[in-house]
């Protein structure tokens, strides 16, 4: 009676079911393409969003840059810029929600946007923002740390004798070398842990880290385009920000819609 019981109350416990994992196909140059033309209808259909989330960005690095200019700092403006455009994965994740809504036909308003932001902020998707700016901080440590080594016998009062330093000098020439190999590299292992994982978690119920491996499938699944893709993405967000970063006002909304797109060309809906 006891084994009977037993082997009831065994078949009514939880049995945990193992969600497959989203599946990746391969894109063209032309999808990226494409996805680019959608980024800027989606931007040219709801331009206040795009413009929104542009502007905060853009005050954004115009603040970071005053507070190290008021700290004495002046000359880490330059690869301030740079990594900054590191965190632009998760900027953009309110503009990928306005190309969700565009695309399944739900009402826009901010309340609904900002909203899902929160929610989401709330999951899996603070931990993908961590995951962002624990490289930018790693980024910055690393520019301070070839600056010590490199330079370490130069003082800087200002950005224009830094600039002057590292581009008439043979130390100055060999920190940019390898300053910016270590950042092309930081850079694209961001873009292959990001470029699919945010849009992913708005988009499905799954955990950071498959959203994660996923987004590192799909740069596998197609390395030529995508690196291609990355390289777009870091010219445009670098030459926006080179005007006081006031290029980022049309440029950021731009790549985030066109991110979001380009996921849709990766990831297929789940049947």
């Amino acid at each position: 009676m006891s084994g009977e019981n037993h082997a009831e109350s065994s078949s009514q416990l939880p049995v945990a079911v193992h969600k497959p994992d989203p599946v990746v196909r391969a894109v063209s140059v032309g999808e990226i393409v494409d996805a680019l033309a959608e980024g800027l209808r989606d931007f040219q259909s709801a331009p206040v969003y795009g413009l929104t989330f542009g502007a905060i960005y853009a005050i954004g690095g115009i603040l970071i840059v005053l507070c190290v200019s008021a700290l004495g700092a002046s000359y880490l403006a330059y690869p301030l810029a740079a990594g900054f455009a590191l965190i632009g994965p998760f900027i953009a994740v309110g503009l990928y929600e306005v190309s969700r809504r565009r695309e399944t036909g739900q009402p826009l308003s901010w309340s609904a946007v900002i909203g899902t932001i929160i929610a989401q902020s709330r999951r899996e998707l603070g931990w993908m923002a961590f995951v962002t700016v624990f490289i930018f901080v790693i980024w910055m440590y690393q520019v301070r740390l070839l600056i010590a080594l490199m330079l370490g016998l130069k003082s800087f009062s200002s950005l224009r004798e830094f600039l002057l330093v590292v581009t008439t000098t043979p130390e100055g020439w060999i920190f940019l070398i390898i300053g910016h190999v270590l950042g092309a590299v930081l850079s694209l292992v961001l873009f292959s842990l990001t470029v699919v994982s945010f849009p992913l978690l708005l988009d499905r119920d799954i955990d950071f880290v498959t959203a994660m491996i996923t987004s590192v499938r799909a740069v596998v699944a197609s390395p030529g385009p995508m690196i291609g893709w990355a390289a777009v993405v870091v010219i445009l967000m670098i030459t926006a920000c080179l005007p006081a970063f006031l290029g980022l006002l049309v440029v950021l909304p731009v790549l985030g819609h066109a991110t979001w797109h380009l996921y849709r060309h990766i990831v297929p809906p789940q049947p």
